[in-house]
């Protein structure tokens, strides 16, 4: 594949990536962390970018995208665990939320109060999924379409507002917050979860081999240094961006306190360009979560009409758009309420089961290597969702507490590490003919 064809396709993994989240919280942290802020958004970047970055890659060493993944931990694991993260990514969470933020950045700003905004909303999203829905029908022009038009026109606005920033904006950052004071670094880590990208590139990443595929690379070598090369194309991409509008939220300490990163970059907008920098942040938005549920849209589609092959793409797509415009219509605050719990839950999971595949051949790609280490994983991340949830028990509360890197929102780390361990010594119980059978299998 020609370097030309490898850039598009990045810049379109890019845009399908870039949604709500990844413009909401980077500015949020800047004005957090203040003078902690390259701390921060490193933190940040590594599980914002890094974390997807090495999804994609594990993605591209299988066969059937993430099933294949979650079956090295059980069959029952990958069916169960690929659906929810598909799921939640699409018509549950992670579209509905586009659109709403969409509707909130791009309509709702200039509409007046006395107008029934739920009527509006409604209205918006019918046609916002109408048009997310006609994209999504022809899959094969997705590099056409987002790559070549769509990102960069997208990018150029990002930059035109971060710069007039950078020039207007001069006063000093702000000490941090209380959250960012300490361990800046692995708040900004637990904030990265929050773009939903590591769980995004799960489902991205067989659209991303599929697009690859159609340029004509079928060679697996070549097929895996293909998505590498555009992975990183879009890492590049998502990490300067992270960087240009994290700093302008940071300079905008001086100017007030905010409780969101929407409110924040509304009143950057305003204050640097005046209506014309809130039309262009309406834009941004519009066009950066337009992208991103396209993107979902595309890949749900393609996985369920894979596991039941009765059920055409048309049909599949029509029923993610006609659910997610439903679920969006509930409101922003009640999707972010229920899809951040989710978060602690699945993102542990996530982090583990790529980790164990990056490194499936150092260990001969052991079940119980992977059974055990996801385990425990998840025993920690689902009592941490559900104390989100408030669901709280005193004693377990307790016991989370006293974990290791607890203090940090990294308690899951140390029992993903002991189950692993128990995995390794459980193995060599095996009889040594039988690991080595499995070590060549995998």
């Amino acid at each position: 594949m020609k370097r030309k064809e490898t850039f598009f396709v990045g810049l379109m993994l890019f845009s399908m990536f870039f949604g709500a989240g990844n413009l909401i919280f980077p500015p949020f942290l800047g004005i957090g962390a203040g003078t902690s802020f390259w701390p921060a958004i490193i933190g940040f970047i590594i599980t914002g970018v890094g974390l997807p970055l090495l999804v994609i890659v594990a993605i591209s060493l299988v066969k059937d995208g993430a099933n294949s993944l979650g079956n090295r931990v059980h069959p029952w694991f990958g069916t169960i665990f690929t659906i929810i993260v598909y799921l939640s990514i699409g018509p549950f969470f992670g579209i509905p939320r586009n659109a709403n933020v969409a509707f909130e950045m791009g309509i709702k700003p200039f509409v007046g109060s006395s107008v029934n905004s739920s009527l509006i909303l409604f209205g918006f999203t019918v046609v916002f999924f109408l048009l997310v829905y006609l994209l999504s029908l022809n899959p094969t022009k997705m590099v056409d379409y987002m790559g070549r038009f769509i990102t960069p026109t997208l990018l150029l606005s990002i930059v035109v507002l971060c710069v007039t920033g950078f020039v207007k904006l001069h006063k000093p950052f702000n000490a941090p917050t209380a959250n960012y004071h300490t361990a800046s670094l692995f708040k900004g880590f637990i904030d990265g979860y929050s773009t939903m990208d590591a769980l995004a590139a799960l489902a991205f990443g067989i659209v991303i081999l599929t697009t690859i595929k159609q340029k004509g690379v079928s060679e697996k070598k070549q097929l895996i240094a293909s998505t590498i090369k555009a992975a990183l194309v879009a890492g590049s991409a998502l990490a300067l961006v992270y960087v240009i509008i994290g700093l302008l939220g940071a300079k905008m300490g001086g100017y007030g306190s905010f409780d969101n990163g929407t409110a924040l970059l509304s009143t950057a907008s305003t204050l640097l360009l005046g209506t014309a920098g809130k039309i262009l942040l309406g834009f941004i938005f519009t066009l950066a979560c337009f992208t991103t549920c396209v993107g979902l849209t595309i890949a749900c589609g393609e996985y369920f009409s894979k596991i039941a092959p009765k059920l055409s793409y048309r049909l599949i797509v029509t029923v993610i758009t006609l659910g997610s415009l439903l679920i969006a219509n509930l409101g922003l605050n009640q999707i972010i309420t229920i899809s951040v719990p989710f978060l602690d839950m699945a993102y542990p999971l996530t982090i583990v089961l790529v980790v164990l595949s990056i490194f499936h051949r150092y260990f001969g790609g052991a079940q119980k290597v992977y059974a055990c280490a996801m385990l425990l994983t998840g025993i920690v991340s689902v009592l941490d969702g559900l104390k989100a949830f408030d669901l709280k028990w005193s004693p377990i509360d307790a016991l989370l507490g006293r974990l290791p890197l607890a203090s940090v929102g990294l308690d899951w780390v140390i029992p993903a590490v002991v189950g692993l361990l128990v995995g390794l010594i459980l193995e060599k119980f095996r009889p040594a003919s039988e690991r080595e059978r499995l070590k060549k299998a995998s």
